[in-house]
């Protein structure tokens, strides 16, 4: 469920005299989704998304996605571009929530990943890691490995209840990884959560899928390039028994690496990384699992699915086996 802020008729429209978006002709909300509430607009100038961003969101950090999508679109990269109303203003309020409006994009996330989607993916990450290099303004990762141990202290009474002995492992494992974190690897403006959810496809003339969107940008941050390759490869390589589908993965790479090669450096710290992302998605989902209480709207994910993912990163034999 998406919509955790409910907006009425008449206050949608006192909102969209503020642009020149003609008449509102329908809208519904958007039940995809965990962080935000998201309508689909239709008005006498098309399709759009209105987006009203909910407490989980730091309003301070909002300049910084808009602009990054609006300085991407400009690049000729597929993302949302947001609106601006009259006044020049993109960012404003509507039901008690900062809330944008952005282009809509066509397309769909393949609900079935097919080796076939990966090369467009390596090829879109790597024009998003270009496009950015122009960028002036800087977000830290706020979900980083600094934020990590943090997270987990906030998980540890609970966390056992899920799986005995949860904890322990994850102590060792948060050790190990922030021993191993690189240092001086290129940064930049990243996605940080390229899920396939995230990513709109459309075939192309041949019949093969080819990238029509890349959306949600809330947790995009400057940081290591390199990383948002290894979420890439927890959230797109791996089979519904946990296997890891390494043709899918050097796929993607190679595809990426024909637009941005991979130094040495950032190719030898993959399995660090992909062991990071690993746990970052773990502890956040963790963390929703043991505070999230009975009935509410948000949708908890298992957090041990990251773990299977964490443990074949740990007994991966060097970058090779994650297909670079």
């Amino acid at each position: 469920m998406a919509v955790y802020t409910e907006v009425s008729d008449e206050a949608l429209r006192a909102f969209l005299a503020e642009y020149e978006l003609g008449e509102l002709l329908a809208y519904r909300g958007i039940a995809e989704g965990v962080e935000n509430s998201n309508y689909a607009l239709k008005t006498g100038r098309g399709d759009f998304i209105l987006t009203l961003y909910e407490k989980r969101v730091d309003p301070a950090d909002l300049p910084y996605f808009l602009a990054l999508m609006e300085h991407l679109a400009a690049a000729g990269l597929p993302c949302p571009t947001p609106v601006h109303g009259r006044d020049g203003a993109a960012l404003r309020q509507l039901a008690g929530r900062p809330a944008a409006i952005c282009t809509f994009l066509p397309g769909v996330w393949p609900r079935r990943i097919r080796t076939e989607h990966m090369a467009p993916l390596g090829d879109a990450l790597a024009r998003m890691h270009l496009a950015g290099r122009g960028f002036a303004m800087r977000r830290a990762n706020a979900l980083g490995p600094a934020g990590w141990p943090a997270l987990l202290e906030r998980c540890r009474a609970l966390a056992d209840g899920i799986q005995p002995g949860l904890i322990a492992e994850l102590d060792a494992a948060l050790a190990a990884i922030l021993a191993e974190w690189p240092a001086g690897l290129p940064e930049g403006q990243i996605h940080a959560d390229l899920f396939p959810d995230n990513v709109f496809f459309l075939d192309g003339p041949d019949g093969l899928p080819r990238v029509s969107g890349l959306i949600d940008f809330y947790f995009a941050c400057t940081d290591l390039l390199a990383y948002d390759i290894a979420v890439c490869l927890n959230a797109w390589c791996f089979e519904a028994d946990y296997s890891f589908n390494v043709t899918r993965a050097r796929a993607m790479l190679r595809a990426y690496a024909a637009l941005r090669p991979l130094s040495v450096e950032e190719r030898t710290a993959l399995p660090v990384l992909a062991r990071g992302a690993a746990l970052r998605f773990l502890l956040t989902r963790l963390f929703d699992w043991v505070h999230t209480p009975p009935g509410a709207m948000v949708t908890r994910k298992d957090p041990l699915e990251y773990l299977r993912k964490l443990r074949f990163f740990q007994a991966a034999a060097g970058p090779e086996a994650l297909g670079a």
